[in-house]
């Protein structure tokens, strides 16, 4: 579908020229919806969603772009010459829209950002009573043969997954997904998991949030039915599944079997009062450097033995405050041993790999230039600009210089300090812990 038949197809806002500070941001409206870069020729460039159009494509016109997005984001703003938008009546249709998008155009700017293997795919499997589930893409790389297959299309990478029925994605936005689905199945409950048939109501049927495929309650032409509206839903086309569901609701209440009409109706009132303020605060909590959003640092550190039993952790510390909810342990399993720099490279390189977390505004190693170098190749590979600071140790392991950007530093000191600390604390007593249970083995 080219952009100008989208167009046709749904209303869209007036292109703006993409010229900084020149921008008449009034043009864009306060609501939500999905962006688009375009450059010359109107190819997209760049696709993206928002809680607030006016306020995200606003931030691309920052001063200090280049140092808050990637080079490929601040290159990307600079070749574009337009940007257009499509409003949506939630953050959740945004959501649906964007993944749509993006595997339509598939925009350098949105695959280059982010190995394919990374992205998140909402799959509906080809059973009598479908599972719908969120599969990354690695593990669909992993299934799918090693020839002749292109790397975007899903329908290839899965051709060896569980005979889907559908396949949606790719979705960007990891934690952002997993909220969504939660939405969309207090809306219209599904299976994931469970038997069919299994007699015994599952977790999910007990609280509502499966239809009941296990226990029998449901047929499989009624979890059909809910399986399509799923479908719609996906595709966009909330109107017709409204519409749908309002025909439905009908044909239930004439043949009197109320207890349908009553669900399908409300089914159609939950999709027309969408409430989806858990996406609205995970969009900042994702998104690096957005107003409003607590200053987090995440501090890395890697404990062994003389090079043995190697184990790293990162923690978080968010407003100032250590966040030990979101402390996370790593076992070294590739790095040779008393190769700290290529320890912390793969600690990283997993860390980021995890697109559900949300992003650092600033990262903190243990060490100087070899550790700095290390953390600052990874974030090249996956296209970030975080900015590294390294805290250097005297020979009784105190703070006696931290090594980065002077001004980022000057303002932070107390909580890279803070961060370091925790890190190497939670460090040693991960490693006292791992070492006890290899040493009784």
């Amino acid at each position: 579908m080219t952009l100008e038949q989208f167009k046709s197809r749904r209303k869209v806002g007036t292109p703006t020229k993409a010229s900084g500070n020149k921008t008449d941001f009034t043009k864009v409206p306060d609501s939500p919806g999905v962006y688009f870069f375009l450059g010359k020729n109107k190819k997209v460039l760049y696709i993206g969603k928002a809680t607030s159009l006016r306020d995200r494509v606003r931030s691309y016109f920052a001063a200090d772009l280049h140092e808050v997005r990637s080079p490929l984001v601040a290159n990307m703003v600079a070749a574009a010459v337009s940007v257009d938008w499509r409003k949506t009546d939630s953050v959740l249709e945004a959501l649906l829209l964007e993944a749509s998008l993006i595997k339509t155009y598939k925009p350098k700017a949105n695959t280059d950002l982010k190995d394919d293997k990374s992205f998140n795919y909402v799959v509906i499997t080809k059973e009598d009573f479908p599972r719908v589930l969120v599969v990354r893409g690695k593990l669909l790389a992993q299934k799918a043969p090693a020839k002749g297959r292109d790397k975007h299309d899903p329908n290839s990478l899965l051709q060896d997954f569980t005979a889907p029925q559908k396949i949606f994605g790719p979705f960007p936005h990891g934690l952002q997904l997993r909220e969504a689905m939660k939405l969309i199945r207090k809306i219209f409950p599904f299976r994931d998991k469970c038997t069919p048939a299994a007699k015994r109501p599952c977790f999910n049927a007990q609280i509502g949030l499966c239809p009941g495929v296990c226990s029998g309650e449901v047929s499989k032409q009624e979890y059909r039915r809910t399986i399509r509206h799923i479908v719609l839903l996906f595709e966009g086309k909330k109107k017709q599944l409204v519409v749908a569901l309002n025909k439905e609701m009908r044909a239930a209440a004439a043949e009197e079997n109320f207890e349908l009409a009553k669900e399908l109706q409300r089914q159609m009132y939950a999709l027309q009062h969408i409430q989806d303020v858990s996406l609205i605060k995970d969009e900042y909590r994702s998104t690096t450097l957005t107003a409003g959003r607590p200053y987090r640092i995440e501090s890395y550190d890697i404990a062994h033995l003389h090079g043995s039993a190697a184990v790293g952790v990162m923690t978080v510390v968010e407003g100032g405050a250590a966040e030990k909810s979101q402390y996370r342990k790593f076992k070294i399993k590739k790095a040779k041993a008393g190769d700290d720099p290529g320890a912390l490279k793969e600690i990283l390189s997993r860390r980021l790999g995890r697109d559900e977390w949300p992003l650092p505004m600033m990262i903190v190693v243990d060490g100087s230039t070899a550790q700095i170098n290390a953390a600052q190749s990874v974030l090249a590979e996956y296209g970030m600009a975080i900015p590294v600071v390294g805290v250097v140790k005297d020979e009784k392991h105190r703070p006696r210089d931290i090594r980065g950007d002077r001004e980022l530093i000057k303002n932070k000191e107390r909580d890279i300090l803070l961060a370091n600390s925790e890190a190497h604390r939670f460090a040693i007593g991960y490693h006292r812990k791992t070492s006890r249970k290899e040493f009784t083995l």
